[in-house]
C-alpha cells in the first residue's frame, strides 16, 4: 500500500431540497453508502438544523463519512475517508451521489499518509462531471 488512507472530498450539486432536508433519509443513505463500500458501521450521528440542512458523521472501523447538507442550495458536501487499501471511498461517494439525486459531481481523492500534500499527489476523480 502506497498510502495509509484514501480521502474522497465531493461537492453535490442539483439534489432535491427535500432529500438533503430529510434527517432520517439522509442517514439511512450514509450508511447504506459505508456498507455498499464494505465498511463495517461502528458509530452514527446526525443533526437536523432549524430551517434547515442536516449534518452527520458514520463511523467506520476504516475511518468516517460525512456530510453538510444546505436545501436551499440544492448543495451537499461529503467526505469519505478510508485506512487501508481493503475499502473503496468511491464507491460510497458514487452511491450517495446517485441516492442525494444529485445532477453535478465535483470531486477528487487525497492519498493520506503519505508526506506534505502536493498538489500533484491530488487524483482529481471527477472534476465538473454531469452525473
Amino acid at each position: 500500500m502506497d498510502t495509509m488512507g484514501r480521502h474522497v472530498i465531493a461537492e453535490l450539486w442539483g439534489c432535491p431540497a427535500e432529500k438533503l432536508n430529510d434527517l432520517h433519509g439522509i442517514e439511512r443513505i450514509m450508511v447504506n453508502a459505508a456498507l455498499e463500500a464494505g465498511a463495517e458501521v461502528r458509530e452514527v450521528a446526525f443533526h437536523k438544523f432549524a430551517p434547515q440542512g442536516v449534518s452527520g458523521v458514520v463511523i467506520i472501523s476504516e475511518s468516517h463519512l460525512t456530510i453538510h447538507s444546505f436545501p436551499e442550495h440544492g448543495y451537499a458536501s461529503i467526505d469519505v475517508y478510508t485506512c487501508g487499501d481493503r475499502i473503496d471511498p468511491n464507491v460510497a461517494c458514487e452511491y450517495i451521489t446517485k441516492a442525494l439525486g444529485a445532477t453535478k459531481l465535483d470531486a477528487i481523492e487525497v492519498p493520506r499518509g503519505v508526506g506534505p500534500i502536493q498538489l500533484k499527489d491530488v487524483k482529481i476523480r471527477a472534476l465538473s462531471a454531469q452525473v
